[in-house]
């Protein structure tokens, strides 16, 4: 059995990740994030979706108030915390499941936290707020570093982008104090990879992340490169996410941020299945030599 991989997040629990990828649901509580806004806008709509979620197999729920969505208009910190925070409180008094707050606003961060919040989902890497890497530190919050390329020259080699973003990334939360036990880093697909080509050889050599020596978050789900690819609008694109979860769980990924719970639930418990039985024969491999 290879090293354990545990997950410290905040209010004193811990995840297991070592044998079984962990879904993240998707929630956002926003009018226009670019596959479901408009529709969890209200707090019992919200409520009502997320424990669906929790139903269909989801151990993760993200509460974003602000779409990330290119072009996407910003809004206050005020307005976001307004939107997300009474839907956090109230989940948080309703399921044992680990709830994160999708936000580079350390504000909106230390407010989540405090109202039940066990995880910071940061899509800028900490490099737009870097004082949010302080409040993952002081709380104890588990903490997800996102590569995005918006904003900067990118390098040409994807991989070599990501140490290169990363690496800054992961010095901000080391000088805040931020335990290393608590992070996951996510490649960010489709943040400023335009191309089918580059999000796909992301794919392809994803396993290359995994020197980084944390677990890994994929969020690939609904996203305009596999609607190019499959020809299909954002809200039917559920199969083409549920095959990139598995290509992505036998690489190295261990939590999967996703709209359809179900589906990707399936094909993670298949992934999983497969890795099992590559480390059963191994283990014969092992015991025989």
């Amino acid at each position: 059995m290879d090293e354990r991989i545990i997950w410290r997040v905040g209010h004193g629990r811990r995840f297991d990740l070592t044998e079984r990828g962990a879904i993240m649901a998707i929630v956002n509580v926003t009018p226009d994030s670019f596959s479901d806004g408009g529709l969890h806008t209200s707090v019992d709509a919200a409520i009502r979706h997320a424990l669906a979620c929790v139903d269909e197999g989801a151990v993760l729920i993200d509460i974003g108030g602000e779409s990330t969505r290119p072009g996407a208009e910003e809004v206050t910190a005020a307005e976001e915390i307004a939107r997300v925070l009474p839907v956090i409180t109230e989940l948080a008094a309703r399921t044992d499941a680990l709830i994160s707050i999708d936000t580079y606003r350390a504000a909106t961060a230390a407010a989540a936290v405090a109202a039940g919040a066990h995880v910071i989902n940061d899509v800028h890497g900490l490099q737009r707020e870097p004082g949010i890497a302080s409040v993952a530190a002081d709380t104890g919050a588990g903490l997800c570093i996102m590569h995005t390329g918006r904003g900067r020259e990118k390098l040409d080699d994807p991989i070599k982008d990501q140490q290169h973003f990363l690496t800054r990334s992961l010095e901000i939360a080391t000088s805040a104090g931020v335990a290393r036990e608590t992070i996951v880093l996510d490649p960010g697909f489709g943040f400023a990879k335009e191309t089918t080509e580059e999000n796909m050889e992301l794919i392809a050599r994803f396993g290359e992340l995994k020197a980084f020596g944390l677990p890994l978050l994929a969020g690939t789900s609904r996203k305009r490169f596999l609607g190019t690819l499959t020809g299909r609008e954002a809200r039917d694109r559920d199969a083409a996410t549920a095959a990139t979860t598995v290509a992505l769980r036998l690489k190295g990924a261990s939590v999967f941020r996703v709209h359809n719970v179900a589906i990707n639930r399936d094909a993670l418990i298949v992934a999983d299945a497969m890795l099992a039985a590559e480390r059963r024969i191994a283990a014969k491999k092992g015991s025989s030599a």
